[in-house]
């Protein structure tokens, strides 16, 4: 399996940074499957660096092999299939800083992009019910991310190369 990481910088050797805001599988190594997703992340990463004054940050995808089944025998993995209920009330959790559940090593699931993130806001809200925001999640063309979370799921992680992105033209 190809996993893609969009950043500023070119990450050879992955570690565990924690984001300072709260994210869809809490706290981790954030990869995807879709190689477009990673762009669109480098993108954003590098606008967000530019308005916090970083001088000319980078913009890169880079690339990691991995072989699936060996980690499926190796580490506790959490899998969603869908963004179904499960999968709502685990994102929401951790992006409440709540979830007090099972810790596993891996996190595979859906991408709440930003797109879905508007769905998510209503339902925080209570502007729809979970059923109303399952149902608009599930007409989305969702991509998958893994997420690892400790360091011996990192140490299946080979990186394999990187490409440098255009950033958005402001």
């Amino acid at each position: 399996m190809t996993l893609y990481h969009g950043s500023s910088v070119i990450v050879e050797t992955p570690e565990l940074r924690y984001s300072v805001r709260a994210l869809d599988f809490g706290k981790g190594f954030y990869t995807t499957t879709n190689e477009e997703q990673a762009v669109q992340f480098a993108r954003k990463i590098h606008e967000r660096k530019l308005r916090e004054g970083v001088e000319d940050p980078g913009c890169f995808v880079s690339s990691y092999r991995m072989d699936y089944d060996t980690l499926q025998k190796q580490l506790s993995i959490l899998t969603f299939n869908a963004p179904d209920e499960a999968w709502l009330d685990f994102v929401m959790a951790n992006r409440a800083e709540k979830y007090a559940g099972k810790k596993y090593d891996i996190i595979y699931g859906p991408v709440a992009n930003d797109t879905v993130y508007r769905a998510l806001v209503g339902y925080e809200t209570g502007l729809y019910t979970k059923k109303q925001t399952i149902e608009q999640l599930a007409v989305r063309k969702l991509f998958s991310q893994m997420t690892f979370v400790t360091k011996k799921s990192l140490s299946f992680l080979h990186f394999t190369g990187y490409r440098e992105i255009a950033p958005w033209k402001n």
